[in-house]
Parts: structure tokens; sequence; C-alpha cells
């Protein structure tokens, strides 16, 4: 009923309704409970559940166990072991895992629930779209079990969300919700507010925290003393602060106390000569020269990679977005699930901003973003090793073949290409999340007493990284979510709602 008609409807007759709801009242209480909307998502909600004769990776980085059985008790990991030695209880339901993977529940740290809307052009607003209905299935599907929202366009709608899930009214995974971004001026995204002074950036962050804003991001323009009182204030509130910088370089940002930076080099202008301080450099072919002519061995990045250690400072990995700009990646006969989750109108802006990449790629050349890319997968490897923590997320932004799920399989893929093994992929995306944190005695690994969040791969992980993509459960505190089924629920409306 529209508005219209609520205010043209007859009062008596609108008191009669109401009268006969409340004499119905007592004969609804009693009637049977009505299914949930959502119980048709889900495979297996058993209280006790055996998931046997797995390969199991566990989360922690080392190599995948054969063989193996994940006793789930009311939500709960009872037992992991070999399934020789595991008793499972007559009431169990038994998940036979021949040729089958088990996973951790991945933990996105950075993720969004909005979809850049595209097709406006020069002289057009840049417009973003809350993905409220899409994104969330979306990310559970894939297995994303706790996402960080790492930037919010929405936030009283990420807010609200966050809440449905917790109550069971929405499926999606546990949310993390960051405030709205924290930019300066120009903004590039119209929804987004421009910080006027360091006390606006500490407003903010107060209004935001009491709201349950849980983190804050700082964005490309925000001015140094801006950052400055951004970082205190959330300190202050118990919460972290990120960064995807420009005006500010990493090494001036983790002086001042960030806890996390996004992207990698190329949010790093530090290293451009060109750079003068609180200014953001462009995204241009001297930007690509200046973070390619790095050596990762050399003394800058060697110096930047000690001072992150140094102060804690975890870096986020969104090698998927580095690729969305790179001409032609990935292949479009890889993207076929993408186009499917896309509405039509959002595929076919896609597709034309894929060909203005073409023709006019980010730095000039179209080899420029595939070395950008190279050296980036460099610098992550060299931080982890030096024992850095790493993290990861799909970041569904760009030019709009980045969504959500899709882009964090497609991230896990190229975390492996980067030369990590898929024990150490697997981690990054799920025990280091979840010591970034302060959660890792809850979720982040499979052990027992830890929170029953799996990820149930159709198909041998271990030696076919692609498996990543062949989701089956996905059990969120023990209930089991039929990943196809969520898949399908939100089939051809992703970037449209």
């Amino acid at each position: 009923m529209s508005i219209l008609s609520l205010r043209t409807f007859p009062f008596s007759v609108m008191l009669s309704g109401l009268a006969v709801a409340s004499l119905g009242q007592y004969a609804v209480s009693q009637a049977a409970p009505t299914p949930s909307p959502l119980s048709s998502l889900i495979r297996t909600n058993a209280p006790v559940v055996a998931l046997t004769h797995v390969t199991l990776f566990d989360g922690s980085g080392e190599p995948p166990k054969h063989d193996q059985t994940v006793l789930v008790d009311h939500g709960k990991i009872a037992a992991v072991g070999p399934t020789s030695s595991i008793t499972i209880p007559p009431t169990a339901s038994v998940l036979d895992g021949h040729g089958k993977t088990l996973l951790p529940g991945l933990i996105g740290m950075h993720e969004h629930l909005f979809y850049i809307s595209a097709g406006g052009g020069v002289g057009h607003p840049l417009l973003a779209t809350e993905q409220a209905e899409s994104a969330p299935r979306l990310y559970l599907a894939a297995g994303i079990t706790t996402a960080r929202t790492t930037g919010s366009i929405e936030p009283v709608a990420d807010l609200a969300l966050k809440n449905a899930i917790e109550q069971g009214t929405q499926a999606g995974p546990d949310l993390d919700v960051t405030g709205p971004y924290l930019d300066g001026r120009p903004n590039m995204i119209l929804q987004n507010q421009s910080l006027t002074s360091p006390e606006d950036a500490r407003e903010t962050v107060d209004y935001w925290s009491k709201r349950g804003a849980t983190s804050f991001k700082a964005y490309m323009f925000i001015t140094p003393a801006e950052l400055k009182s951004a970082i205190d204030a959330a300190h202050a509130h118990g919460a972290k602060l990120t960064g995807h910088l420009c005006s500010v370089g990493f090494t001036e940002a983790i002086e001042m106390g960030i806890d996390n930076l996004e992207h990698g080099l190329s949010a790093d202008t530090e290293f451009d000569p060109r750079k003068k301080p609180g200014v953001c450099l462009p995204a241009d072919a001297q930007a690509a020269r200046s973070v390619t002519q790095l050596d990762v061995h050399g003394p800058e990045l060697q110096g930047l990679i000690h001072t992150m250690i140094s102060h804690h400072v975890a870096l986020t990995s969104t090698l998927a977005i580095y690729e969305d700009f790179e001409p032609d990646q990935p292949p479009l006969e890889s993207l076929q699930a993408t186009k499917s989750a896309l509405s039509p109108t959002s595929w076919s802006d896609f597709l034309n901003l894929r060909g203005v990449i073409r023709e006019h790629p980010r730095y000039q050349s179209p080899e420029a973003m595939a070395q950008v890319l190279k050296k980036e997968m460099e610098f992550e490897r060299e931080f982890q090793r030096q024992g850095g923590l790493l993290m990861a997320g799909c970041d569904p932004t760009g030019i709009g073949g980045v969504i959500a799920g899709y882009g964090d399989q497609r991230e896990m893929e190229l975390l492996v290409n980067a030369g990590f093994s898929q024990a150490e992929a697997v981690a990054i995306y799920s025990s280091h999340a979840a010591k970034y944190l302060g959660r890792e005695s809850i979720i982040g690994t499979v052990a027992p007493g830890m929170q029953a969040d799996l990820l149930l791969l159709n198909g041998d992980f271990e030696h076919e990284v692609s498996t990543i993509r062949k989701p089956e459960i996905v059990f969120k505190k023990g209930i089991g979510w039929d990943s196809a089924k969520l898949q399908a629920s939100v089939a051809g409306v992703a970037g449209q709602r």
C-alpha cells in the first residue's frame, strides 16, 4: 500500500482491521511457528554434524591433513582428527567428504555492501548503490562467514543489516561495520562526507561509534591533521582505523598510530618524487613507475616493512581489484558466474568500462598495471616472510568486475599465483584476520572449542586452487547454508540492490 493510499484509506476500516487483528492474536500465537523464509537456503541444521573423510586446511598455515573428520556440536567444533580416531555419536548427521576439502570460514577484511554504479561518464556524479540484498548472500555463499565492510556508503543500512543477520532474519556473514569514509576534499563519490577539520573528524568518529560502528577507514584526500584526529578518536572508542591513503604516505600514517593499510604500494605515494605534504598525486604513468622501480629488497621497501611490523600495522591484500584495472583481465570466460549474479544493466556497464580500460589504460601502457600487480605480489610475500600480518579482501569496486563473494574467490587464486601456498592463502583469509580483530580464540581456525564456521569445497583445493570456486556448504555457527541456493536467490540483481 502506498503512502497516498494510507492517507486516503477510511480510518474506520483501519480500526476494524486492527480490531480483527487483535481478536485473532491469541489464535495466531497458538498456531504452529511460521517457517523461516531462510529455511529453504539451509542444507543442514542438525544439532550434531560429522564431516568425514575431508582434506582439512585448519587455517594455521600448516599443510593440509588428509582423511580428517570434524565433529560439530550445537554450533561449536567438538572434535577434529583422523577419521579413524573420531567417535561419531549415533544421533549425528553424517556428511561424507571423500574428494572434498574443508576450510575454516573465511574472514574478508576489505569488503563492501555497495556497488559503484557505472555508466555516468564525464561530468556525471560517481554514485554507489547499496547491496543489502545481494552482497550478504553472495559473501556467505563463497564461504565468507565474517566480513569487515571497510568503508560504508550507507552506514545506517549496514548497521541495520548487521542486526538483522544476528537476529536470523537475513542471511549473511557476521559484520564488522566500518563507519562512513573519512575523506577530505575533493571527494570522488557524491555520497561520501568531506571532513572540514580535525574536530569534524573526531566528531564523525564519535557519532558513528555511539551508533555501532566498530572500525573506521580514512580515504584518499584526508589531511594529515584530520587523519591523526580520527585515529585518536577511534582508539578512544576501542576501535581500529585503516586507510586507503594517498594524501598521507604510509610511514607518516604509521607514525600517527594507524592500525591497518589497504591495497599496498599503489596507495602509498611517499616514494613518488613529486610527493608534497598532504597532497594526493594522480594515478598516472609516473605513479606507476614510482612503484615498479622499487626493489623489495632495497632500503625503501625494507624500511617500510620494518616500520609496519615494528608498529604492528597490518596490510590488507586486494589483488583482485588491481587486476580489474588491467586491460582484458581476468578473461571474460572466467567471469560467467559474475555475469549471472549481476543485473543486465550492471554487466553491460562493466563491459563498457572494460572497453575504456582497453583503449585508455590507467597507467598509459597496457603492461603497466600488470607490472604494478607483480610488484605488489612481491611486496606482500616479503612482508609476510618477515612476519607481517597480511589479510585479504576483494574490494568490490573498481570498474565493476569484482563483486561480493566471487571477487574473494579470485583474490584467493591470485594469492596463490603470487607465490603463497594454498595453506598460507587460507591463513591470510582466516586466522590472520581473526588475530587482527581480536577474535582468534573464537574464529579463524578449525580446532575443538572454536565456533563452527566452515567452508566445504566440492573438490581438491590442495592441488587445484580454482576449487575455491566450488563452494558446497558454508557452516556459520553450525548452520549449513547451501551455497548454490544462496547464489540463485539473488541471481541477476547484484549491482542493482
